[in-house]
């Protein structure tokens, strides 16, 4: 009996690490001259285009809060608060390192160069609720039941992000041990094998919230409880990506902020996601439940 254990110990060092290189993956999908399509890119196109076709369909159902030309509204500006707001916000929060003076804002020529560096979720989300509230505002339209609504497509854009990441050989995870089968070397992150953060970022923050919001949405009468989609959508990628910080590389300008405070950036800026979201959770299951779903102004709109 006591082999059984030696023989365990002994399988989890023949674990050889996944070369991502040996995965012949590449950044774009074709390149003429100097121009490349890019994967990232075309996750973004795929993430905003999905929820799009998605927004229409779930407008379509009973107790909607807006109409087509909404929809259209918030394709538009929904996209520059994502590319915006996750550009700025990544030279608000993710660059500077210990100097607490984010550098992109000296160079602001950088802002527009979005190969260099990188987009913040926090940021596109900032970005996504001004637009939010824009369309709302512009269309006399009830603020919370419309982003319950995007809270449901956002996850399709969370996934196809976080998987054009694991192309591009990017944003890769902490270093790990052979015991790991899933260990992987990154061209970039040297010799030793790392966890593949992208994937499990793929699964929680994106497959996991499509699965979860897609049944409160068109199995549950969730949507007429104005502010419970949001609030589960938050708490929810709030967790998961609080998790897969732990399993995440910080930025390098940012590894001695997370030493110095014993959480990284992300883990920091989370927190109060999460917080918020069990309010608008708790705040719309002690209310009752709309009739119709659809609030006088919003009838009228």
């Amino acid at each position: 009996m006591s082999l059984i254990p030696l023989a365990a110990a002994a399988a989890a060092q023949v674990h050889k690490p996944i070369y991502w290189v040996d995965l012949h993956l590449s950044n774009y999908l074709f390149k003429i001259g100097s121009f490349e399509l890019r994967w990232y890119s075309l996750a973004y196109l795929a993430g905003i285009v999905l929820g799009y076709w998605h927004l229409t369909r779930m407008i379509k159902a009973p107790g909607a809060p807006m109409a087509q030309r909404h929809a259209d509204d918030l394709f538009f500006y929904c996209t520059l608060g994502i590319i915006l707001g996750g550009r700025l916000g990544y030279a608000t929060f993710y660059t500077g390192g210990s100097s607490n003076v984010p550098s992109m804002w000296l160079h602001p020529t950088e802002l527009l160069q979005l190969w260099h560096g990188g987009m913040s979720f926090h940021g596109g989300l900032i970005g996504v609720l001004l637009a939010l509230a824009w369309v709302s505002w512009r269309g006399g339209l009830n603020f919370l039941r419309v982003a319950d609504y995007i809270a449901v497509c956002v996850p399709f854009g969370m996934m196809f992000g976080r998987l054009a990441n694991f192309v591009n050989g990017e944003l890769w995870g902490r270093v790990t041990d052979a015991s790991v089968p899933w260990a992987m070397v990154f061209p970039d992150g040297g010799p030793l094998p790392r966890h593949p953060s992208q994937l499990y970022e793929a699964g929680l923050e994106g497959l996991l919230m499509i699965v979860i919001m897609l049944l409160l949405f068109w199995k549950t009468r969730a949507r007429f409880r104005p502010g419970l989609l949001v609030g589960v959508f938050t708490v929810g990628i709030g967790c998961a990506r609080f998790i897969v910080e732990f399993y995440r590389q910080p930025d390098a300008q940012l590894a001695e902020f997370a030493r110095n405070t014993g959480l990284s950036m992300g883990q920091w800026l989370t927190i109060p996601l999460i917080a918020l979201g069990l309010v608008f959770v708790l705040r719309a299951l002690m209310k009752p439940a709309l009739a119709s779903g659809r609030p006088p102004s919003a009838a009228a709109a």
